[in-house]
């Protein structure tokens, strides 16, 4: 059957189906006790949590399934150099920004306090709450911290862009690889070069790792149905992740009004933007990104998110949304359901139907 995969075997769930883990909050235990209770393998994303928040919402986690599930971080949470950015490059950014901040008639922040990563103390948490599946995204982790995931039996699964971060991967160790495709809602995980130099769709990204590397591999990015997961493991996934389709049921922590979007013309224009975070991302185009453009100063990440973090409270406040960035794939939309449990019954059937297809 298509649902044994490498994948499958390798974790003990049922079907070869991952749920996108949303950073920023958008995770909820509720979702990734839904997937993975339907037998697919349910993902939160965790890169800005404290490490005891992390305890807390593992706890909440394994309360609601017996089932695997995977908690993912960010390797490199930081651009900023000393974690701070420089005067000139405050001082441009607010010239860019001030029109905004006086229409929603909200003070212009000072220069955001220097940053402290917290990669480190969040993956001691890792190895010590030990979820089936630790997964990451800008980077590797380093051998040490691999071999010891190795020895509590924990599984690895690291985002690639391109080829060579396959390989990089691959070479470090990692159990599964995920190939995310410039489709994806959310922040391109490029970590050997730039974001703009991964502008590769899922498909051929899928093609050309599967020509070169043995680990198994996870296609991530424009799959939304049983049609796209048909595809990815016909051109050799082991597996699909999905994303905004999960990101907009109820179960999700989005807004209410990110996940009506998501189902509405609106989702039809999404783009790629720096000027929200900091670092490249997708999601629904709006005034902000299309007066700032690609080539904006912004800060570097996450200093441009401290920043812009009172205008985004005072858009929602104001249901200003068209100054409020909301994360989206390009899938959007074919999207069709509003429960998890729902989602993962049509992405179940409607695969299996696309394989009884292709034997008649």
């Amino acid at each position: 059957m298509w649902y044994n995969t490498k994948v499958t075997e390798m974790l003990g769930i049922e079907y070869p189906i991952f749920q996108g883990p949303f950073g920023g909050r958008l995770s909820s235990a509720e979702l990734v006790a839904a997937v993975s209770n339907a037998g697919g393998l349910g993902g939160y994303g965790a890169y800005t949590l404290t490490p005891q928040e992390i305890i807390a919402i593992d706890e909440e986690i394994k309360a609601a399934t017996g089932n695997p599930y995977n908690i993912n971080l960010w390797v490199s949470d930081t651009d900023a150099i000393n974690g701070t950015a420089t005067d000139d490059m405050y001082e441009a950014v607010k010239v860019l920004f001030r029109p905004y901040f006086d229409e929603a008639n909200v003070p212009l922040p000072e220069k955001p306090a220097p940053f402290k990563s917290r990669y480190e103390n969040q993956v001691d948490v890792i190895l010590d709450i030990r979820p089936k599946v630790f997964s990451f995204v800008f980077g590797i982790p380093s051998a040490d911290i691999l071999e010891q995931c190795r020895k509590r039996g924990i599984i690895t699964a690291g985002a690639a862009t391109t080829l060579d971060e396959a390989i990089a991967l691959e070479n470090a160790g990692v159990d599964l690889i995920i190939a995310s495709g410039f489709e994806a809602g959310g922040h391109r995980p490029s970590f050997l070069g730039s974001a703009t130099a991964s502008f590769m769709g899922t498909f051929v990204l899928l093609q050309l790792i599967r020509e070169k590397v043995k680990t198994p591999v996870i296609a991530a990015g424009g799959i939304a149905n049983g049609k796209g997961i048909a595809a990815a493991l016909t051109l050799g996934a082991s597996g699909a992740q999905v994303g905004t389709a999960f990101l907009a049921c109820d179960e999700s922590n989005a807004l209410p009004i990110h996940k009506q979007l998501l189902f509405s013309d609106a989702a039809k224009y999404t783009t790629l933007s720096r000027a929200f975070t900091g670092r490249l991302g997708r999601g629904l185009a709006n005034r902000i990104t299309k007066e700032t453009g690609h080539e904006s100063p912004v800060l570097p990440f996450p200093l441009q998110s401290a920043f812009v973090s009172s205008l985004r409270s005072a858009a929602v406040e104001q249901q200003k949304w068209d100054m409020v960035y909301f994360w989206s794939g390009q899938i959007a939309p074919i999207l069709k359901h509003t429960k998890a449990t729902a989602l993962m019954q049509s992405l179940i059937e409607e695969t299996s139907a696309c394989f009884i297809d292709l034997k008649v």
